[in-house]
């Protein structure tokens, strides 16, 4: 038998299974396990490769007949809001958001509850249990955190935090060239502020902050309702073929 060392990476392909996000189509992705003394360098590289990282797991799509997930990454430096953006920014100028270890808490849960039951009822995370939350927040081998974002209060001027229940909440990774947002969930009574456009926005403020140049936004899938919002944040480079090319 042949063993293997937990710092020296091994991939596995997944069997097919339906595309959440293309009607008709099957996904495959390969995936290596984020463990170990070399998992913070092995993330940035697979990261830059277009993986993602989920828990202990960086995986990539890796389908036979589609290519359409393409990973995308905001430049920072050259990001100008929109119309609509700014108008996005100015109707949450009551929220702040605070960095925090990557702790699960019962608010949290409940938030998150709420969320896939009002936004993904039918979708493959509606079945998390507590535990299952518990792990996707806090089983990381890489400089991950939380950033959850409440209302302003009388204080927030004196310590810079918020006041009252959670409104927002974003999982995120710190790489070496940006950050990255893991997963990102919001009060669905709170839509009309269109927080997950308000979280992007706000991570790449963060990012510039940080002297970072890219904010990493996952796939983008052409020919998917869900993931046309991905395409508004630009310029941003996109990994195609010959690598990483820029989109206005």
């Amino acid at each position: 038998m042949t063993s293997h060392s937990r710092d020296t990476p091994q991939f596995y392909l997944t069997a097919p299974s339906p595309c959440p996000y293309l009607p008709g189509q099957e996904e495959r992705k390969v995936f290596t396990h984020l463990v170990g003394r070399r998992a913070r360098d092995l993330n940035e590289i697979l990261t830059q490769g277009g993986f993602r990282r989920s828990q202990t797991i960086a995986y990539r799509p890796a389908c036979e007949s589609c290519r359409a997930c393409i990973s995308v990454r905001v430049v920072v430096a050259d990001f100008l809001p929109s119309g609509s953006q700014r108008r996005i920014l100015q109707r949450n100028a009551d929220l702040v958001g605070n960095p925090e270890p990557n702790r699960p808490a019962s608010e949290q849960y409940a938030l998150f509850r709420r969320y896939l039951d009002a936004r993904h009822g039918d979708g493959g995370m509606v079945d998390m249990t507590v535990l299952d939350y518990a792990m996707m927040i806090e089983d990381s081998h890489v400089d991950t955190h939380l950033v959850t974002y409440r209302r302003r209060g009388p204080d927030t001027a004196i310590n810079g935090r918020g006041t009252g229940p959670i409104v927002a909440l974003c999982l995120t990774d710190v790489l070496a060239d940006g950050l990255s947002m893991v997963y990102s969930f919001y009060d669905p009574a709170e839509a009309h502020r269109s927080l997950g456009t308000y979280m992007i926005l706000d991570h790449i403020r963060r990012a510039a902050d940080l002297g970072l140049p890219y904010l990493y936004l996952g796939y983008w899938v052409e020919g998917s309702r869900k993931m046309d919002y991905k395409a508004r944040f630009t310029p941003q480079e996109r990994l195609m073929g010959p690598g990483w090319q820029r989109v206005e």
